[in-house]
């Protein structure tokens, strides 16, 4: 049985995809920063890397393992050039296969800019020459409620635009059953979630309000966070891609792999 390699393994992904790999009985290394913050799955080895930029400490926490899971690092402005540090860590740890979790639409133009990181990070693991599998998540459902402001209202340049967002634990189901079935080499998943659907049509369902930005309302409310210009552009062009329809088009990926019908979010808002 290969050795499979969960990098992210305490964040709300990582340990949703932990808990379903045990479950299946796969063998499992957890990697993280904090050993603290791992997930108890009994059988697991965990391993701890600072960071992806850490190549040798990455290395190290590979050594041995068949099979990569790697989680997107934090969005940051070198997170390309992590993800490049890892992805060659894993190759020199002897990795025979990496399953990367990439995002819906990847591509050197998309509008949403921080999905141009994931399809860069791609191409590095194309070129390995490594067997590899992309899943391409669109955004997560789980979000949307935290979408409404304090004031009932739900804000973004959307328009009527449509998402065919996805929960995060089909998501999880979606990676352990690639990480423990053969036939996926070199194959794209689209994960969505079973239909979409658009932010006013959210806000209706939340009990709220949606309102439809214009680019300039967009940039002025997010201007005071405090988050650095890249981050707060990939806030934005997220609503952008939901109102070009780069997020829309719902897929039957989550159901083909997992053999059951994605959570659409008038059921996620049932259960929370």
């Amino acid at each position: 049985m290969p050795l499979i390699a969960v990098t992210g393994a305490s964040g709300a992904v990582g340990t949703r995809l932990v808990a379903r790999l045990a479950a299946a009985g796969a063998d499992q290394r957890l990697v993280v920063r904090d050993r603290a913050r791992a997930p108890e799955v009994a059988g697991a080895e965990v391993r701890e890397a600072s960071g992806y930029g850490a190549g040798e400490a990455v290395r190290a926490a590979l050594e041995g393992a068949d099979v990569l899971f790697l989680m997107p690092a934090a969005e940051a402005p070198d997170r390309v050039a992590q993800h490049r540090t890892a992805v060659d860590a894993a190759v020199a740890a002897g990795v025979r296969r990496i399953v990367y979790l990439s995002f819906f639409g990847a591509a050197p133009d998309a509008t949403f800019t921080l999905a141009r990181d994931h399809w860069h990070t791609e191409q590095h693991i194309r070129a390995t020459g490594l067997p590899w599998t992309f899943l391409r998540m669109n955004l997560y459902m789980d979000f949307v409620p935290s979408m409404v402001g304090e004031d009932g209202v739900i804000r973004g340049p959307a328009g009527t635009g449509r998402v065919a967002a996805v929960l995060r634990d089909d998501v999880a189901a979606a990676a352990a059953a690639v990480l423990t079935a053969d036939g996926h080499d070199g194959q794209t998943h689209d994960l969505t979630g079973p239909s979409a659907f658009s932010l006013d049509e959210a806000a209706e369902q939340l009990g709220v309000r949606f309102h439809d930005e214009t680019d300039e309302e967009a940039f002025a409310s997010r201007a005071g966070f405090g988050a650095p210009e890249f981050e707060v552009r990939g806030w934005v062009s997220s609503y952008w891609a939901i109102r070009d329809g780069s997020l829309d088009g719902p897929t039957d990926a989550v159901r083909r792999l997992t053999g059951r019908e994605p959570v659409s979010l008038a059921e996620h808002l049932r259960r929370v």
